[in-house]
């Protein structure tokens, strides 16, 4: 235990002594990424410091223990042991906490894909509401985001977008958030005053190259159309969007946002390559028989993750059974004390 918190701090030095070199900053991208890693390791690195100076502390007294003659030192050394032998229990199980290996994917950028479920118009308004607080918990964690795709909805919201998220750690602090989020409030459009419920449907993956994937060419089918939405005069008048089609499992993956047909052919294939890796790794994890946190759900109202209750100002996390107040600003981003909560849950589960 002692080497592995000796190894924590290491890395904290190592990654401190890469910030004060200012060639780094020459590649702004990494800069950003070994600050996050840094940010990322300094609570662990805090904890194997405190647990290091707990075992220094009782090596210190007894050796003064088997030296000293002076009584009052020897008073002093015996307060300075059973102070430490107190503490070290503590301090040894939050080390062992933080030395639980965490998913290797964690670290990765990741892609959102959102979706409308049931509940007509309504679902597509949440939907698009979901969509930004994710895009503004991410601004707020200091990632950078980018929008791949976005289907309107004629009425209003969206029926389903795709985003990039980049930066260290984006999939670790996103991928609770992969399940159904059910939604309970009067609509706009609802002149009679009552409650509906309607749903939509995330999934969050990380993001991986297209070599981690084995992907053969004769398996795809690649249809190009004219793109559609937002995107500038030039984008709606070429056919610039891309659909690819993955023909042994049938997943189906369009992007847009791009001028460039071959952009978006490439942006295509990384999130099918994204969503691939994802299969493989639930299955994988099912083998193990590996309990996750989150859940790829098919937008039915009765396989739910999260309840938003605008009525009672209460978002309800169904898999840790926590409710939380203040929904306005949940959906304006504030989702760290919820990602939090579910993140000492699965470690938890990985303690187990």
């Amino acid at each position: 235990m002692q080497e592995k918190a000796l190894a924590l701090i290491t890395e904290l030095q190592h990654l401190q002594a890469q910030l004060r070199d200012p060639a780094i900053y020459s590649d702004v991208t990494h800069a950003t990424r070994v600050a996050q890693q840094l940010k990322a390791l300094e609570p662990k690195a805090a904890i194997a410091s405190s647990y290091l100076s707990l075992l220094q502390q009782r090596q210190d007294a007894e050796q003064l223990l088997s030296s000293e003659k002076d009584p009052e030192m020897l008073e002093l050394a015996k307060a300075e042991l059973e102070d430490a032998k107190t503490q070290l229990p503590t301090a040894e199980e939050a080390l062992t906490q933080a030395l639980i290996p965490v998913d290797p994917d964690d670290e990765r950028d990741c892609i959102i894909e959102v979706r409308a479920g049931v509940g007509g118009d309504e679902a597509c308004l949440f939907a698009e509401e979901a969509e930004r607080m994710w895009l503004r918990f991410a601004e707020m964690q200091g990632f950078t985001t980018h929008l791949l795709s976005s289907t309107p909805n004629e009425s209003g919201g969206i029926k389903e977008s795709i985003i990039e998220v980049h930066g260290y750690g984006a999939y670790g602090k996103l991928k609770y958030e992969s399940g159904v989020h059910r939604v309970q409030r009067v609509p706009r459009t609802e002149s009679q005053g009552r409650l509906h419920t309607s749903a939509i449907s995330a999934v969050v993956m990380p993001e991986v190259e297209q070599t981690t994937v084995e992907i053969h060419p004769n398996d795809l089918r690649i249809d190009v159309f004219r793109s559609s939405g937002n995107g500038g005069q030039s984008v709606n008048t070429t056919d610039s969007a891309v659909r690819v089609t993955h023909l042994p499992t049938g997943i189906i993956v369009t992007c847009q946002d791009d001028k460039s047909q071959h952009k978006n052919k490439a942006k295509a294939i990384k999130v099918l390559a994204s969503r691939l890796h994802a299969i493989e790794e639930e299955a994988r994890r099912e083998a193990l028989g590996e309990k996750r946190l989150s859940s790829i759900g098919s937008g039915d109202r009765s396989e739910k993750v999260r309840t938003y209750n605008f009525p009672q100002d209460r978002v309800t996390d169904h898999r840790i059974g926590q409710n939380f107040s203040n929904l306005p600003g949940v959906l304006d981003g504030n989702l760290l004390k919820i990602v939090e909560a579910l993140a000492v849950e699965e470690q938890r589960l990985r303690l187990a």
